[in-house]
């Protein structure tokens, strides 16, 4: 049986629900970009560094300096396009997750 892209990201990091969360709200964001019918000058930036970020969560150990460089050139990239907003915001909570602490239960 076929398991989805976030499962496999799931397995490979251990189960971290960090890593499972972030790729699917980056997939969300990817998608809604694709969607988004404006002309935006910076479309090709922000969708590449979007890969970027879901090649690093397919890896199974983002480097949070890396998520948080490419997290600013998304923003910058899709500047203060409203319809974004929620996708992108979930990503950015989802990179911030990466900086805390993690606990073990």
């Amino acid at each position: 049986m076929l398991r989805s892209a976030q499962e496999r990201c799931a397995t490979s990091a251990g189960g971290d629900p960090r890593v499972a969360e972030l790729h699917k709200v980056v997939a969300r964001l990817r998608r809604e970009l694709a969607a988004h019918p404006a002309e935006l000058s910076d479309r090709m930036v922000a969708e590449d560094e979007l890969a970027a970020l879901a090649a690093m969560v397919l890896s199974g150990a983002p480097e949070v300096t890396r998520l948080r460089r490419s997290l600013l050139l998304v923003a910058g990239a899709i500047g203060s396009v409203s319809a974004l907003g929620p996708a992108f915001a979930s990503v950015r909570d989802a990179v911030e997750r990466f900086g805390e602490e993690r606990t073990t239960e």
